[in-house]
């Protein structure tokens, strides 16, 4: 399981023009979005699977190894 790596959203890939398909992708629901800003992450939630990060076109949403 790769719990070393966390969602990273980097908004100035993010068009912020369109309710963002990914929210719909992820399987435990930790994206959310408010109108049509930047998706936002429950760390909480999120099992780090990468199906968000692999599903957006503009690479706004990157499973990241960190440091």
């Amino acid at each position: 399981m790769p719990s070393d790596k966390k969602l990273i959203i980097k908004e100035e890939n993010c068009p912020k023009n369109h309710r963002c398909p990914a929210v719909n992708i992820c399987p435990v629901g930790a994206l959310s979005q408010q109108g049509f800003g930047v998706p936002a992450v429950d760390y909480g939630k999120c099992i780090k699977c990468g199906k968000c990060s692999g599903f957006c076109p503009k690479k706004a949403l990157v499973l990241d190894a960190g440091n």
